[in-house]
């Protein structure tokens, strides 16, 4: 059943923790195959789980050493699906170089998975 714990965990601990672990699989699990994220304060969009979104985290992964989200705050519809999160990123690169982002998310979610996302980043778009 698709409630509000269950959209705070697929935000929270299938998807974020797994992509402060760089584990990519289990991030990809979490989108439908027909899925897009826009970066709307850019804007761009990464379209499909296995094209898009996809080369968008291997990018993110090699670019960055350590990956770090928290101090989220949510607000769910879970009868519609949906959640939006403001949270808090932080990313440092191989030379000690450091990003600290203040983010919010949409996600609409389709059978209990990403179906169309919406990222709204305080600084420099690190989704390309």
């Amino acid at each position: 059943m698709i409630d509000r714990d269950y959209l705070i965990d697929l935000a929270v601990n299938r998807y974020f923790a797994n992509v402060d672990k760089k584990n990519l699989e289990p991030v990809l699990d979490c989108f439908n195959a027909d899925a897009f994220l826009c970066v709307q304060t850019q804007p761009i969009v990464h379209e499909g789980r296995d094209q898009g979104i996809k080369n968008m985290f291997e990018t993110l992964f090699s670019s960055y050493t350590k990956i770090w989200h928290g101090n989220f705050e949510h607000t769910v519809d879970a009868e519609a699906e949906r959640i939006s999160s403001r949270f808090d990123v932080i990313l440092e690169d191989e030379k000690g170089g450091k990003v600290e982002l203040h983010n919010c998310n949409h996600w609409y979610c389709k059978d209990g998975r990403f179906q169309r996302v919406y990222v709204f980043m305080s600084g420099e778009n690190v989704l390309r």
